[in-house]
C-alpha cells in the first residue's frame, strides 16, 4: 500500500511538473547585430537591456528564445560591459547571445510575447529592416504583447496595425530621448531621433530625467526609456503575462 502510495504521488507531481513547464510564457527576445554606425563608430546591444529582463524571465519560469536577422553572436557595445559581478549574474544570458536564432526560422506562432532590447545598433539595422517589422506585426495581429527598451522602440517606428495605423499612435510610449542622446554626444550620427520619431508618429511620448528608470504600458505595448529602465519594463512583462 505505501509502495503504491509513493508511485502515485510521484507520478502526480510529473504531471504537475510537466503541466507548469507546458503553460510557462514563451518569450522571444529580438536583438541587434549591427556592430557599426554609419558613421562608422561601433555599435552593438546594450548588454543590461538583454540581461536583466532576461534573468527576470529565468526566474519566473519563462521560456526565452533570443534571435537575430542572421542568427549567431550578437556585438556587445563596449560602453555597456559588465563589471565582475555583472558577469557572474549575468552569465547565462551572455551565454545565449553567442547562439541566437535568425529571425525567420522561427515558429512565431509559439510565443506569448516579443521583447526588443535597446542599444544604438537597433537604429542601424532592426529599424529598416522588413523581416523585423513584418514579425513584430505578427504579433500585433494576435494582440500579443509587444515591450521595447530604449532604442528597443526603434524597431517599431514601421509597424502598422491591422488598420494601417502606426503602431505608436495614440498609446503611451517611451524611448531612448533626444536630451539623453544629445548628453552621449550622438544625435549628429542617428539615422533619425527615437523621441522626435515616436511623436511624429502620433506617440503620445512622456520621458524621465536623463537616465532615470521609466517605463510606461499603454494596453499589450510597454516600453521603457533607457538601460536603467530594464528592470521595470522586464517586470511589467512578467505582470502581464502572468
Amino acid at each position: 500500500m505505501k509502495l503504491l502510495t509513493a508511485l502515485l504521488l510521484t507520478l502526480t507531481c510529473l504531471l504537475t511538473s510537466n503541466v507548469t513547464a507546458a503553460d510557462a510564457p514563451n518569450v522571444l527576445m529580438l536583438v541587434t547585430q549591427a556592430d557599426q554606425m554609419t558613421s562608422g563608430k561601433p555599435t552593438g546591444l546594450w548588454l543590461e537591456e538583454y540581461a536583466v529582463p532576461y534573468n527576470l524571465f529565468i526566474a519566473e519560469g519563462f521560456k526565452v528564445t533570443t534571435a537575430t536577422l542572421n542568427g549567431g553572436k550578437v556585438p556587445i557595445d563596449a560602453r555597456s560591459k559588465p563589471n565582475d559581478q555583472q558577469k557572474a549574474e549575468w552569465k547565462d544570458a551572455i551565454k545565449q547571445l553567442q547562439y541566437t536564432r535568425v529571425l525567420n526560422q522561427v515558429d512565431l506562432k509559439k510565443f506569448d510575447a516579443i521583447v526588443i532590447p535597446g542599444g544604438h545598433g537597433v537604429m542601424f539595422d532592426l529599424a529598416d529592416s522588413k523581416q523585423a517589422t513584418k514579425a513584430i506585426e505578427t504579433f500585433v495581429k494576435q494582440d500579443k504583447l509587444i515591450a521595447a527598451i530604449c532604442h528597443g522602440p526603434a524597431a517599431l517606428v514601421n509597424v502598422k496595425t491591422p488598420k494601417g495605423k502606426p503602431l505608436v499612435h495614440n498609446r503611451d510610449v517611451t524611448g531612448f530621448s533626444d536630451s539623453e542622446e544629445a548628453a552621449v554626444k550622438l544625435t549628429d550620427d542617428m539615422p533619425f531621433l527615437l523621441e522626435s520619431k515616436l511623436r511624429e508618429l502620433g506617440g503620445k511620448v512622456t520621458t524621465s530625467s536623463n537616465f532615470q528608470p521609466h517605463a510606461v504600458q499603454s494596453g499589450n505595448l510597454i516600453t521603457g526609456q533607457n538601460p536603467a529602465s530594464s528592470h521595470a519594463v522586464g517586470q511589467l512583462v512578467v505582470k502581464a503575462l502572468k
